[in-house]
């Protein structure tokens, strides 16, 4: 009888997501890190393998605003995010989920991003 075993089901959808999902400097990557006490997420160029710009709940701005790992939070990280990335011209990205699934502070985050101005 096999284990199920959450956090490596997890990564083996992320690593076969990732097979299809590339940033480009057109088009870079927004990944998207959740643990239980944070958010991170950051648009990357995969073909230069740099970070254009990243937000979490342990920036200056949300310090003291949130906390926790839940839906108002990412509404803050995906607003700090997209602004930060329309200052830097980035108007278009690639969403990796990180094999979460697109539900609840995921999502919300990809809308809160949305609103900001980036396109999905």
């Amino acid at each position: 009888m096999a284990m199920f075993n959450r956090k490596a089901e997890r990564v083996k959808r992320h690593l076969r997501l990732r097979k299809k999902v590339h940033g480009t400097q057109v088009r870079p990557r927004l990944c998207v890190t959740r643990t239980l006490r944070h958010i991170y997420a950051q648009v990357i160029d995969d073909d230069a393998g740099r970070t254009l710009v990243a937000a979490s709940t342990l920036d200056k701005e949300l310090r003291g605003k949130v906390s926790g790992s839940n839906k108002a939070a990412a509404e803050q990280v995906g607003e700090l995010l997209a602004a930060r990335a329309l200052e830097k011209n980035i108007e278009a990205v690639v969403f990796d989920r990180g094999g979460h699934p697109y539900h609840g502070v995921i999502a919300t985050l990809a809308e809160a991003c949305r609103k900001g101005g980036l396109r999905f």
